[in-house]
């Protein structure tokens, strides 16, 4: 029943948009502006009905879809954790090899040292200045206090080195035992968040089982969408990480990089549509990653580029009998700087860029549709750092 009211909803906002068009024909411009005032009315009265569909949802469906998101960010804390675990095992992994090669080079030059004092006994309680004084000429004792100087020289540069090994050995155990620390707590939270995963799953299993048929086919399409978006997250963070190892290795190269800029509001991002505001903000509603743009004729406008970049992603997500799910036609772009930036629920066909593809600002990469989840016409934009979602809205004029 709630997808037929959906339904009626949206062909009621798709009648009023062709009226309008039709009336553009012949209208003078008083009448133009008497029927968009009319037409805003209209709309405005749509919406609300709309609304008070989203007003008539069942308590229990409620209860089952903020559940649904509660579960998705338990599990995007997990895979986090997991990331955080990786890289603390790797820095362990480092830390002890730094430490097993400070240790092996203290070995050498404790040996040394041990030689050096074993020659000094041997040499029984001959001083340097016994030795100078045993030279037989200028030319000798010249030659000799050269060599006392070299040799006094080498033994502070061992004394020192060694000084400097067992600094090393102490820094390099300090490392590695707040490495582990860190594990160990990043484990127990991994453990905590997984007790809180578990409970949120019985609760929301629960609440499913007293949801309608109809209920249930929504519940289902929900919980696909959260799974796409966290696959899809995986790999937009998998490509972050790369291109982050690129950067870094330009730098090592004495290539230059450009850093994300500390001020977002200098970000140099244009508007991805033009003539439109943003009708749903950062977190507009639970599970809502990005900015929704929308507004009276809309649909087929433009879609563009914010910033230069690289086409990563450009492609349309779909069930197997061919229906649009998730973000529908999307489009994502790495703009280089560590940020990337996506363009959802776009027209059936309208994508005009490939992954690979470079892009420049200003330029259209598809057009405004609502496909996938979508109940209307509008651009879902999002903008992602190491490929996890960020308030958008600073980025934007």
């Amino acid at each position: 029943m709630k997808k037929v009211i959906l339904k009626i909803g949206t062909i009621l906002l798709i009648t009023i948009f062709i009226a309008q068009s039709n009336m553009a024909i012949a209208a003078t411009k008083t009448e133009l502006n008497q029927s968009s005032s009319e037409t805003d009315k209209k709309i405005e009265e749509a919406k609300e009905q709309l609304e008070g569909i989203q007003s008539e949802k069942s308590e229990t469906m409620k209860q089952v879809e903020e559940l649904t998101y509660q579960i998705s960010e338990y599990q995007n804390q997990i895979d986090d954790l997991d990331n955080q675990m990786d890289d603390l095992n790797a820095k362990i992994e480092e830390a002890q090899n730094n430490l097993n090669k400070a240790q092996e080079d203290y070995t050498k030059q404790e040996q040394l040292l041990e030689e050096r004092l074993i020659v000094s006994y041997e040499s029984g309680e001959t001083s340097y200045l016994d030795f100078l004084l045993s030279s037989d000429s200028i030319t000798e004792l010249i030659s000799n206090y050269y060599l006392i100087t070299e040799l006094a020289t080498t033994d502070a540069e061992l004394l020192e080195s060694i000084q400097k090994q067992k600094e090393e050995i102490e820094n390099a155990k300090q490392t590695l035992e707040s490495d582990k620390k860190e594990l160990e707590s990043a484990k127990a939270s991994k453990q905590s968040v997984a007790t809180q995963l578990q409970n949120s799953k019985n609760q929301k299993d629960a609440y499913a089982a007293q949801l309608t048929a109809e209920e249930k086919q929504t519940q289902s399409e929900l919980e696909q969408f959260e799974q796409d978006k966290r696959e899809i997250q995986a790999e937009l963070a998998r490509i972050a990480a790369q291109e982050e190892a690129a950067r870094k290795a330009q730098e090592n190269n004495g290539g230059s990089s450009n850093n994300i800029s500390n001020n977002p509001s200098a970000s140099g991002y244009i508007r991805p549509i033009v003539g439109y505001s943003i009708t749903c903000g950062w977190y507009g509603y639970a599970g809502h990653t990005g900015v929704d743009f929308s507004g009276s004729g809309i649909s087929g406008k433009p879609v563009l580029a914010v910033k230069d970049g690289t086409v990563v992603t450009s492609t349309a997500l779909k069930n197997p009998n061919g229906t649009y799910r998730s973000y529908g036609e999307y489009i994502v772009i790495s703009h280089g700087d560590g940020t990337m930036t996506l363009y959802a629920h776009g027209a059936p066909g309208s994508r005009l860029v490939s992954p690979g593809q470079k892009v420049k600002q200003g330029q259209q990469i598809m057009s405004v549709g609502t496909t996938g989840n979508s109940t209307g016409y509008h651009l879902h934009f999002e903008v992602r750092v190491n490929g996890r979602p960020v308030n958008p809205t600073p980025y934007l004029p």
